[in-house]
């Protein structure tokens, strides 16, 4: 049974206010009441946040609990899918679960690396074992190897990116608008049981970022970032994933990697970043610090509001592009290919030149302030 497909924009755009309104009031009450969940101490706070106050890191609990509201409403809808479907939202349901409660842990007890790290390989293998994996070879296992990396480094580098006030929550309404889409456009028969998850989780970060928006009053810690990770990660490999050419028989098509490399260009842009330059500086990459591109956008000059600002643009930017794709109205081609890698490149370049540009500027500064105080 397909549902008419005016009754589902009604009923979608109504779940997406309640969703909204829940996500608020969830995150009000926790507020109110004073619940200090993930709140980290000064030292920790220097190191890793931008701001210097104390806040609360509950916000990912909203999101788990609109997230499960979601699911009960889908299994309100009548079906119209086989049980592989079912075998998918089971696999995404159950790892999504285990990313919350990976998050709770660390926001609650601050986990072990090596712990978490195998509850995030855990989150993968749910994935694969619920057969939603990354094809792009002819081989299961360099997929499956594929997969692993996509899970595990999305959960790191959501994680990274919630550095500053409303990043990691602006930048992943943008990813979630653009799984939207895409849903809508490509795979209409999925959109009751898809859409519903996705838009549950997209009302649930708008009435977060409520609070979240600079100046914040709450973080979403890691029992956000590692939900919206494993939830991103999953729901992308069924539909970011998926535009593979039967005809095309070279051993990775290139052409896959286009749409997931466009729409979460800022995290992979960032983690890629830090990654690499910690590394030349021979400092782990795994341990917090302020030399993300958020920072060094704020070293130029500026505000919070407008780094957010900055990087929800650059999300937004391929959108417009990856429709036509999926439209069919700009058709594959080996130029497309090109194009959305030339474009990445000149994007992380221009990244670059401005992360360099505002490391001498923080440079500068502190020696001026170091200056300042040897002649005081």
């Amino acid at each position: 049974m397909i549902l008419d497909p005016q009754y589902l924009v009604t009923f979608l755009a109504l779940f997406f206010l309640i969703s909204a309104f829940f996500s608020f009031l969830i995150n009000w009450l926790f507020l109110k009441f004073s619940f200090n969940l993930g709140a980290r101490n000064e030292g920790e706070i220097n190191q890793v946040r931008w701001s210097a106050n104390i806040k609360p890191a509950i916000g990912g609990i909203s999101f788990f609990i609109v997230f499960l509201i979601s699911i009960s409403v889908i299994g309100t809808l009548p079906r119209q899918t086989d049980y592989l479907l079912d075998k998918h939202l089971i696999g995404i349901i159950a790892s999504t679960s285990l990313g919350f409660i990976l998050g709770l842990a660390d926001d609650a007890y601050n986990t072990n690396p090596l712990a978490k790290f195998i509850l995030q390989l855990s989150c993968a293998f749910i994935l694969i074992i619920s057969d939603v994996y990354i094809r792009v070879s002819g081989s299961p296992a360099l997929d499956f190897i594929i997969t692993i990396l996509w899970v595990i480094g999305l959960m790191n580098s959501i994680n990274m990116l919630d550095n500053m006030d409303a990043i990691t929550t602006s930048i992943s309404i943008c990813i979630i608008i653009g799984l939207i889409s895409i849903i809508a456009l490509s795979a209409p028969s999925l959109s009751a049981f898809y859409l519903v998850m996705l838009i549950g989780v997209l009302g649930a970060l708008f009435g977060f970022l409520f609070f979240n928006w600079h100046p914040s009053r709450i973080y979403m810690g890691d029992t956000g970032s590692q939900f919206l990770g494993v939830f991103l990660a999953s729901t992308s490999i069924l539909f970011f994933w998926n535009f593979k050419d039967p005809n095309v028989t070279v051993f990775i098509q290139l052409r896959q990697f286009v749409v997931p490399m466009l729409l979460f260009s800022v995290p992979l842009i960032d983690t890629t970043t830090v990654t690499f330059r910690r590394l030349l500086r021979r400092q782990s990459p795994f341990v917090g610090g302020k030399d993300h591109i958020t920072h060094h956008l704020a070293y130029l000059g500026l505000s919070d509001i407008m780094v957010a600002v900055t990087l929800i643009v650059a999300s937004l930017i391929p959108l417009p592009f990856v429709m036509l794709l999926v439209l069919n109205i700009v058709p594959w081609g080996g130029w497309v290919t090109v194009a959305a890698f030339a474009y990445f490149a000149v994007v992380f370049t221009i990244f670059q030149i401005l992360y360099n540009i505002g490391a001498k500027k923080q440079a500068l500064k502190l020696r001026a302030k170091a200056a300042e105080a040897k002649t005081a």
